[in-house]
């Protein structure tokens, strides 16, 4: 086993026992991403030649100088037999709409391309303080827009580890495929409407978005601030609790970051599944979306293999002792991409106001007044996928229409939590630990396959965005590879701030998995 298959858990350990330096494994992980990545994304980047578009391209940016210094850092506390921290020696990969103090944060927008950090987000400073190696910023959708990974105005854009003729999904695609290319063990993502769990399921990885306010959302450029949810993309559960005991806790300058005590979530993956109640629902059987023609909602399956995957998953956990608590209605869950245009729409474009080439990004150096300086800095520094948020967010919340459609929005958002609420009550007719659906529709789709289309995008996130609108959390791990040899990932949500809860049944089901032939066959990069 080479040190990049090593786990972060095993790595840390490693490294605080003297048994590993934090710069050897620095330096192996570079030589990884030198290996398998190819060309960075860049503003005038494109894949040269189709050797060079093979790559997984998930990085923009390196970041050695520092990451040689925090390895520096951690072999001088274990020369000294102090504890390095729970990531001692651990590279770690940002997706780059994390600010990071005296690097370029560009949320993969020309609009940022020059934007240089003053200061280092919550959730980052906190996997430093742990002796984390921070060796880069990865690729994503435009200020996290879109499903993908193919909206970066950074190319090439990132490929899928697994076959790179297809998208490692989005927007975190760049921290899937690091992550399951061997670059680096764990990776640090966001999660508006499922953009840490469907790339992770994409990439056959495990992707966890912890409840709203367990993890700061401070120095994270927002995309919607009512959705928006740092989380980890790790190779195995036990990882993804190790990076969510750093990062969980309250942080006084973010006001939504909750204040209550976090669990030991190490320990917690110890307690088996006995008892527990988890649920399956109809309701994630399938995509449902409006046909306009008719009015009515029609409702496209699921891809049968992920049926079957869910379905394998839990009768797993029931050979552990877990109650399947089968037709849990969610009826709900059909208006979560609906509700999702409308509201991630208006805050986007919210948020999007503070890029206007006065305090800082791109700017023009002509421009004849203020006006011209707004209309030809957002025209020349946003791509595509911003520029029809503004719109739409603009259209949506004007004062003009007749129909508050965010308030309406927020009434069926309340219903969607409503559903969540009645199936996790202990006193109602389900009294559910866990929730157990389908990650995505599908597995990964090619590359430009749906790009453009950005209704057929946005219903990738069906069986994810739910969550986001309730708060709650949620965890994806891989469960098994389809014909066309590409990974399936099945999802476990649980009631707000039950994140031990998700994490003792994924670890259930991963531990109970471990022989699986399909566990045996590892990505093309």
């Amino acid at each position: 086993m080479t040190f990049t298959q090593l786990s972060a858990r095993e790595i840390a350990q490693k490294v605080q026992a003297g048994e590993l330096k934090a710069s050897d494994m620095l330096e192996a992980s570079l030589a990884q991403i030198r290996a398998v990545d190819g060309d960075f994304g860049s503003l005038d980047g494109q894949p040269t030649d189709p050797e060079t578009d093979k790559k997984v391209h998930a990085f923009i940016s390196l970041t050695e100088e520092l990451a040689h210094a925090q390895a520096q850092a951690v072999e001088a506390k274990v020369a000294k037999g102090e504890n390095a921290g729970l990531l001692a020696g651990v590279p770690v990969s940002i997706k780059d709409i994390f600010a990071l103090e005296n690097t370029d944060t560009t949320a993969a927008s020309r609009m940022l391309y020059n934007y240089r950090a003053p200061y280092t987000a919550t959730a980052v400073q906190k996997l430093i303080d742990a002796g984390a190696l921070i060796v880069g910023k990865v690729n994503l959708d435009e200020f996290t827009f879109g499903s993908s990974n193919e909206s970066s105005a950074y190319q090439p854009t990132s490929n899928n580890p697994w076959n790179p003729a297809y998208v490692p999904g989005g927007s975190s695609g760049g921290s899937a495929a690091a992550v399951a290319a061997e670059e680096t063990p764990l990776s640090l993502g966001t999660d508006t409407g499922g953009s840490i769990r469907q790339p992770a399921a994409f990439c056959g990885v495990v992707g966890l978005k912890p409840s709203y306010g367990r993890v700061s959302r401070y120095g994270l450029i927002a995309f919607a601030s009512s959705l928006d949810c740092p989380g980890p993309l790790a190779r195995n559960v036990e990882d993804a609790a190790l990076i969510l005991q750093v990062m969980a806790g309250v942080d006084e300058r973010d006001e939504s970051s909750a204040t209550l005590p976090v669990p030991n979530y190490l320990e917690a993956l110890q307690q088996d599944v006995r008892g527990m109640r988890i649920g399956l629902s109809p309701d994630y059987a399938g995509i449902a979306y409006p046909n306009h023609a008719t009015g009515e909602f029609e409702v496209i399956p699921v891809q049968e293999e992920i049926k079957q995957a869910t379905l394998d998953a839990a009768e797993q956990l029931a050979r552990q002792g877990a109650e399947i608590i089968e037709n849990v209605p969610m009826p709900h869950t059909r208006y979560g991409i609906p509700v999702y245009f409308v509201v991630s729409r208006i805050e986007a474009a919210s948020n999007l106001n503070r890029m206007d080439g006065v305090k800082y990004g791109y700017t023009v150096a002509d421009a004849r007044d203020l006006q011209d300086l707004y209309t030809r800095t957002r025209t020349e520094g946003f791509g595509l996928q911003p520029k029809l948020r503004i719109l739409m967010g603009a259209y949506l919340s004007a004062t003009s229409k007749k129909v508050n459609y965010y308030q309406l929005a927020s009434k069926v958002r309340g219903m969607i939590r409503q559903d969540f609420e009645l199936a996790f009550d202990p006193k109602g007719a389900y009294q559910l630990d866990a929730l157990l659906t389908p990650t995505t529709p599908t597995t990964a789709f090619k590359r430009a396959e749906i790009f453009g289309d950005s209704v057929l995008m946005q219903y990738a996130d069906q069986m994810t965005v739910s969550v986001n609108h309730a708060g709650l959390p949620a965890i994806t791990v891989p469960a098994g590879l389809d014909k066309k040899n590409l990974p399936i990932g099945i999802q476990f949500i649980a009631n707000h701030f039950q994140e031990e809860t998700i994490l003792r049944a994924a670890y259930a089901y991963e531990q109970s998995t471990l022989d699986a032939a399909w566990r045996k066959v590892r990505p093309m990069a």
